[in-house]
């Protein structure tokens, strides 16, 4: 009988390792790697990435996901592999973590990947950053003063957590695919997302204001 399709998603802060880790957990995965944000919303996205309204962009960015989940769910009934750079996670605690009210109970549907939550000590991804080409947008800036909102927004999601800190991506991958060897269930799961209805609750615009200390 043949094996399984995967579906596994990279999560994570800005600086963690996930645009260099998917496609080379794509590769070694034989998958598709899929963009959760497809080239049809790429002018809308830069719009409303211009203005400041934080569940209009929420929308957008489910919207997005939710036009990439009916591919990846086409690749995987055509038995083909599927990663992701982020998925309903990243969107969810983002902007719960900027103040976002909206509460959200996604459909039964939905394919749910096996996710490794990708972390690293804050001094080391902040040089990673700061060795980047590309300028941090107005949105990047607001999720690094939100970080600690965020991290605690990702806990309500199960997933495996790898850290990054002082590892190269081949040495990231390894740790990813030894992580599957080792008792993950890496295939496309059959339990929906929507099943977990209680990760989504909505945020209380009073938090927004708040920080750990």
């Amino acid at each position: 009988m043949p094996e399984r399709p995967r579906f596994e998603s990279l999560e994570g802060l800005r600086g963690t390792g996930k645009s260099t880790l998917a496609p080379m957990l794509a590769a070694a995965r034989q998958a598709v790697l899929v963009p959760t944000v497809p080239s049809l919303y790429q002018p809308l996205r830069h719009a409303v990435d211009e203005r400041t309204n934080v569940e209009a962009r929420m929308c957008l960015y489910l919207s997005a996901l939710f036009t990439a989940a009916e591919e990846i769910q086409h690749h995987l009934d055509a038995g083909t592999s599927v990663v992701v750079e982020s998925y309903f996670a990243r969107c969810l605690a983002t902007h719960r973590g900027l103040g976002a009210r909206l509460g959200v109970t996604l459909p039964n549907l939905l394919p749910t990947p096996v996710t490794y939550h990708l972390v690293c000590q804050d001094a080391e991804r902040q040089r990673r950053l700061a060795g980047r080409n590309k300028p941090a947008s107005r949105w990047d800036v607001l999720v690094e003063s939100a970080s600690d909102r965020v991290m605690d927004a990702y806990v309500s999601f199960p997933m495996h957590h790898v850290d990054t800190t002082g590892r190269g991506p081949d040495e990231v991958l390894r740790v990813i695919m030894d992580t599957d060897r080792q008792g993950a269930h890496s295939h496309a799961d059959t339990e929906p997302v929507g099943a977990h209805p209680h990760l989504l609750p909505p945020v209380p615009r009073s938090l927004a204001g708040t920080r750990r200390p």
